[in-house]
């Protein structure tokens, strides 16, 4: 962690549509806990005033969550506003001179990667540009060629560690949780490996389709939407080394680790999708073959997972919204009891979303004369209290120079190393019904016994496994979305 605290934050892209649906909330928030009392610099070339900022800050309270007005009124006093073109001089003497005495200002790029070299380079020839830190968003690169040459283009101006690379999903509570309860806790640890675990399953299911971002998918994907980043940093968290000490470094060198014993997907190993509908949202090319689904089977080349299949599945127009992690362990060596019937196998199960609880599948002896079991969950959930939204956290880790939540150069590009080979030759797209888990050629690379469904604690769903590709989206599920 650096010793020096920011006194000043400056973010560029102030009237975008990630500053008006995360960034204004997570400021009042900081504000509202006493981590925020700097100058607040919004940089855009919108043609605005500072009122017309602080009006839109306001909108953007009024639509997630609501405004404090003592501490919107904080946040207004600290509030300055620079209207200019990024790639124009005289728009970085405006923020030198909004600035002011500020010594270690933090910039925070909510803008397209594009602009990310020009920007850098504008801040890094202010008088503070050598203590100035960066928080850069994602999507960061491409592919590998295009994420190794971003981070030479940053390294230009500012060294790696002033460089924060933020996954919002890293933010999460729940994520963070995954990290702690591995190591907070020695009993996981004699059966987290491959003599005990079978499979793991990892999926991130959404009910809706891309929700007139169609121009933005159309570049992206869901491979480079979400799996290249949080759902291999989800993998990294569930299968990294304990690190040596509970500090960034310490945490990232695991992580790379991880990283680096990552197997290169295969093409045979990745199915992918498009949800039927989504040629007719607007900005989509009528025959475009960008996935809206990917199923992945991937390996880790080391001693503790080695011929453990991780299965990572995400898409779009599915039939709930929910992510989890499910380890699948192995059958005990000598079945006592019940070796005439089918049963599962034990489980853990860390659900993520949308609620938050761990729960442990066991078999349990069924009432009655006979030595029957029966499958139960025993389920941990956290009472969940003041929780901090992502950005409001991550935000506030930027601002005390801690780097513990943000990715790494050599994280970052040993991902993209693992995705690479299927981004330039595609495997080919297979569409699928919304409301369904995707195209049936999924089961072609799904683990024994199927993939298994995110379950719910609040209402548990049933799927057979011969329907769990195709099954419509049931009353039951569509009741649950309501909620």
């Amino acid at each position: 962690m650096s010793e020096m605290h920011a006194d000043a934050l400056v973010f560029f892209g102030a009237s975008g549509d990630l500053a008006f649906k995360q960034i204004f909330p997570a400021l009042q928030a900081l504000v509202q806990r006493g981590r925020l009392d700097m100058p607040v610099i919004g940089v855009a070339k919108s043609g605005w005033s500072l009122e017309q900022l602080v009006d839109r800050a306001r909108a953007s309270l009024v639509a997630h969550g609501g405004v404090d007005e003592a501490a919107f009124a904080k946040l207004v006093s600290m509030l300055r506003y620079v209207d200019g073109d990024y790639r124009d001089p005289t728009t970085y003497a405006q923020v030198g001179a909004a600035l002011g005495a500020a010594q270690y200002p933090l910039a925070y790029l909510a803008i397209p990667p594009s602009l990310f070299a020009v920007v850098a380079e504008g801040m890094a020839g202010l008088p503070s540009g050598s203590r100035t830190r960066i928080v850069v968003e994602k999507p960061f690169g491409r592919d590998l060629a295009s994420a190794r040459e971003l981070n030479a283009i940053i390294h230009r101006s500012f060294p790696e560690t002033s460089v924060f690379r933020i996954d919002h999903y890293l933010g999460k509570e729940p994520v963070q949780n995954l990290l702690y309860f591995r190591f907070a806790n020695s009993f996981l640890e004699p059966i987290w490996n491959r003599n005990y675990v079978e499979s793991v399953q990892i999926t991130m299911a959404e009910s809706f389709g891309v929700a007139g971002r169609g121009t933005f998918y159309e570049e992206v994907g869901a491979i480079r939407d979400v799996i290249q980043n949080h759902l291999l940093q989800v993998t990294a968290l569930i299968a990294m080394e304990a690190p040596a000490t509970n500090t960034a470094e310490s945490i990232r060198d695991a992580k790379i680790a991880l990283f680096k014993s990552m197997r290169t997907l295969d093409p045979e190993n990745v199915v992918c999708g498009q949800y039927q509908g989504y040629r007719d949202e607007a900005g989509v090319a009528p025959d475009s073959q960008v996935e809206t689904f990917a199923a992945v089977r991937l390996f880790i080349d080391n001693w503790r997972w080695a011929d453990v299949p991780f299965y990572i599945r995400a898409g779009k127009c599915l039939p709930m919204t929910g992510t989890e992690v499910l380890a699948v362990l192995r059958y005990p060596p000598h079945d006592l009891f019940d070796r005439a019937e089918a049963h599962e196998p034990n489980t853990l199960r860390f659900h993520l979303s949308p609620d938050v609880y761990i729960a442990l599948g066991a078999r349990g002896k069924r009432a009655g004369e006979a030595m029957a079991g029966e499958e139960v969950d025993l389920i941990a959930r956290d009472q969940q209290g003041d929780e901090m939204m992502p950005y409001e956290r991550l935000l506030g880790d930027a601002l005390r120079g801690d780097t513990t939540l943000f990715a790494r150069q050599d994280n970052v590009e040993e991902a993209w190393r693992v995705v690479d080979p299927v981004l330039g030759d595609r495997p080919a797209t297979f569409p699928y019904p919304p409301g369904s888990w995707g195209p049936p050629a999924a089961s072609s690379i799904a683990p024994e016994g199927g993939w298994r469904m995110p379950r719910s604690q609040q209402q548990e769903i049933a799927y057979d496994d011969d329907q769990v590709l195709d099954q419509p989206i049931s009353a039951d599920v569509a009741a649950l979305e309501a909620k």
